[in-house]
């Protein structure tokens, strides 16, 4: 706490509000927009590299989070004060960082993946950054950060000999695909059988349930996706400029508009129960790994020089 003492007596109002920019910067919907950038327009091998560092991230944050039950900041401490504007995004229990986590695992993946120095250097300069908006901000400790920081580069290590060439990839990608399903399946089972204290806080017990499903389902939907390119899709990320952009912005907002759309019948659906969150990201993840690509040698020809002849 001290440390975050120290910060509280450097704030301004312009630096609160370049922190609240950054800050969100790691959040888990600009991690979802980069890796589908990456993976629809890029590399899917990439793309797969952040899915894998990603999806295992959230499951171990989500766990670490309802085993060790640790309060916010200004919880532990009540004469603590934080940036307000930064209280709404700061929900649930403190330990590790979700942020930190998000930013350090996606743009790590990139730095490593990337060849360019100005690619690199941006991205040390933003994983930098958005760990040390957390802590300015007053939402999350040191030790916080620093656990999340820890495990995105240990995950990014574990895997990267997977996804470091095309032959390894093909050959060990089974297998992260199902130790994935293998964490999402086991934290599930944790939330669902293990007695918690009667302190927990039952909002994030209901959270940390409803993610569970979310997971599972993201990810079974990843290894129904990733076979069905293997086998029968096999599409390509390459287009003109202007059709990687029309795919990427219709792609994101039909991914959006199934969010939205398919949550109240199939919650009808299944009563309520949180398998229809399950349901509802395996058919999304599925719509943004094999059924929208099927559609990407139309945008391959969408401002090529041959189409404009």
């Amino acid at each position: 706490m001290d440390f975050l003492r120290m910060l509280e007596g450097i704030r301004t109002p312009v630096l609160d509000g370049f922190m609240s920019v950054v800050t969100y910067l790691g959040s888990e919907i600009l991690f979802m927009a980069l890796a589908v950038l990456v993976f629809w327009c890029v590399s899917k091998k990439q793309g797969y590299y952040l899915f894998a560092v990603g999806l295992a991230g959230v499951v171990i944050n989500q766990f670490l989070k309802l085993w060790f039950r640790i309060p916010r900041p200004w919880v532990l401490d009540p004469n603590f004060s934080i940036v307000e504007s930064a209280r709404a995004g700061a929900t649930g229990y403190s330990f590790p960082s979700g942020h930190t986590q998000n930013i350090v695992g996606t743009l790590g993946v990139i730095a490593v993946s990337n060849r360019q120095k100005w690619v690199r250097v941006l991205c040390i300069v933003f994983i930098l950054l958005v760990p040390f908006s957390r802590m300015y901000l007053g939402v999350h400790t040191p030790l916080d950060v620093g656990v999340s920081f820890g495990v995105a580069l240990l995950l990014i290590a574990l895997f990267y000999p997977t996804f470091k060439n095309d032959e390894t990839f093909a050959k060990r990608m089974p297998l992260i695909l199902a130790l994935l399903v293998g964490m999402a399946v086991a934290y599930t089972l944790f939330v669902l059988s293990y007695s918690f204290p009667a302190d927990v806080d039952e909002a994030n017990l209901q959270s940390g349930i409803h993610n569970a499903f979310t997971m599972t389902g993201a990810m079974l939907g990843l290894v129904v996706s990733y076979i069905f390119d293997r086998k029968v899709l096999n599409f390509k990320t390459k287009a003109p400029f202007v059709g990687q952009a029309l795919k990427l912005v219709l792609g994101l907002g039909l991914v959006v508009a199934l969010r939205a759309v398919l949550k109240a019948p199939l919650l009808a659906l299944f009563n309520g129960s949180e398998v229809a969150s399950l349901v509802r990201y395996f058919i999304m993840v599925v719509f943004a790994g094999c059924v929208w690509p099927a559609t990407f040698p139309f945008f391959a020809r969408i401002g090529s020089k041959k189409e404009a002849c």
